[in-house]
This record gives structure tokens, C-alpha cells and sequence, in this order.
């Protein structure tokens, strides 16, 4: 039998990228989706799904980071295109959309690695908060001295939210009392 040669990087770099891709969609779906199913999904074999990702935790791991990595590098996106306060509460919306992503992959993450990625997303996730932070701090639309990793904390709720419902209304009047604490105690126009 002979071995076929390894495929170029670019068709292996497509199918890692569509793997992830429509992983991120079964698995939000539900974290129960099969790895087969997936495979199917993104049109590659399963040895090539396992070639890329040995174990179902290593793509939800993958998954996981990419997401977050995702999020971290949307800050300086719309700190660029919105007025500062106004990025801040897109980026935060789209913590929730991830944290409505999450809630499915919850109970996956939690077996496969208990704390481990959050350790390691934990450091671009606060990069791209201070960052939100200080911009919005500097426009006089927050309080000053806001701590990152407490706003992080207080954002946690995003992952409490649970599907049945109308969870985008919850999160949406939810988010409406963060960003007035977060406003409580900035320089009004005259003080800035």
C-alpha cells in the first residue's frame, strides 16, 4: 500500500478552518453533536478531522480559543469605527452572543479541562477589556479606575443565561444596567 502525500498547506489550512467553523455551529447547536457529524459537515473525512483534532476536546479547546481570540481582536475594530462607549457595548454584545455560544459548550469545556482555558484566553479577553476601558475612560463615559478583571467578573452573567426564553431580550436589559453602573460617577460634560 502506498502512502499519499501530505495535502498542500493552504488545503490543509481550508479544511482546520471549515472543521472549526462548522464546529463552532453543531456544537453550539448541541454539545452532544458527533464528530462524525461534523466531519460530514465541513466536507472532509474523519481522518482528516483527527489528523487536525486527535480528540473531541481538543476541538472544543480549539473551538473555545479561537472564539476568544475572535472577541479579543473585534476591541480595537470598533473602538475604531464607534465612539468609545458605544464599542464598548458592542464588544459586550458580542460577549453575549459568545456567552449564549458557551452555554452549549459549557459542559464539554468543563470535562475536558476543567479551568485550563480559561487561564489561557484570560489575558487577550483583559487586553481587549482595558482597552475598551481606558478609551472609555479618556471620553469621560465611564467612571475612572475601573478594574478590567471586576468588569470581566461582573460580565459572567452572559454564561447564566439560559436558552429557553428570550434570552437576547435578558441579556440586552442586562447589559442595559451594566453600562449605566459602568456610567455612574463619570465627569458629567463640564467636569471632563
Amino acid at each position: 500500500m502506498t502512502e499519499r502525500p501530505a495535502p498542500p498547506r493552504s488545503v490543509a489550512r481550508r479544511n482546520h478552518d471549515r472543521i472549526l467553523e462548522v464546529a463552532r455551529e453543531a456544537l453550539t447547536v448541541s454539545g452532544d453533536a458527533s464528530l462524525n457529524s461534523i466531519a460530514k459537515k465541513a466536507g472532509v473525512g474523519p481522518a482528516t478531522l483527527y489528523r487536525h483534532f486527535p480528540t473531541r476536546e481538543a476541538l472544543v479547546l480549539a473551538v473555545y480559543c479561537h472564539d476568544v481570540q475572535s472577541l479579543a481582536d473585534l476591541a480595537p475594530v470598533l473602538l475604531a469605527e464607534h465612539p468609545p462607549l458605544d464599542a464598548l457595548r458592542l464588544w459586550f454584545d458580542r460577549l453575549a452572543h459568545y456567552g449564549r455560544v458557551r452555554h452549549g459548550l459549557a459542559g464539554v469545556l468543563r470535562e475536558a479541562a476543567g479551568d485550563g482555558p480559561a487561564r489561557e484566553t484570560h489575558g487577550p479577553l483583559i487586553g481587549a477589556l482595558t482597552l475598551l476601558l481606558a478609551a472609555c475612560e479618556q471620553a469621560g463615559a465611564v467612571r475612572p479606575g475601573l478594574d478590567p478583571d471586576d468588569v470581566l467578573l461582573l460580565m459572567g452573567f452572559l454564561w447564566r443565561i439560559t436558552p429557553d426564553g428570550d434570552r437576547r431580550a435578558r441579556a440586552t436589559r442586562l447589559l442595559d444596567v451594566v453600562i449605566d453602573g459602568l456610567r455612574a460617577g463619570a465627569p458629567t460634560p463640564q467636569e471632563h
